[in-house]
């Protein structure tokens, strides 16, 4: 009977040492795939900052565009590029021009 006692208690000893080791093994597992995870945590985290970085330059870009489209209708921008592209004026200016030969 002590011997199959012992028997058993070996069995037990070796069963409970093989779960300890199934157990560690899945913990250091779990361990580097947490820092795996958090490694694209991080990296994933960078790339939305950028993201939305460019979203509110482009938003931007898009309102400061939408401003432009209406001055472009404008009789202001019309004068403006009659001015400074085709060189016309209003009938009502007098244009003055410098002397070369000072």
């Amino acid at each position: 009977m002590a011997a199959k006692k012992r028997k058993k208690n070996l069995n037990n000893r070796l069963s409970l040492i093989g779960i300890t080791l199934v157990v560690c093994v899945l913990a250091v597992a779990v361990g580097v795939r947490s820092e795996s995870l958090k490694t694209k945590e991080q990296t994933y985290l960078m790339r939305e900052d950028t993201l939305n970085k460019s979203i509110e330059d482009e938003e931007e870009r898009t309102e400061e565009l939408n401003e432009k489209k209406v001055y472009v209708k404008t009789k202001e921008y019309i004068e403006e590029v009659a001015r400074e592209k085709l060189g016309l004026v209003n009938p009502d200016e007098i244009i003055l021009k410098e002397n070369e030969n000072e």
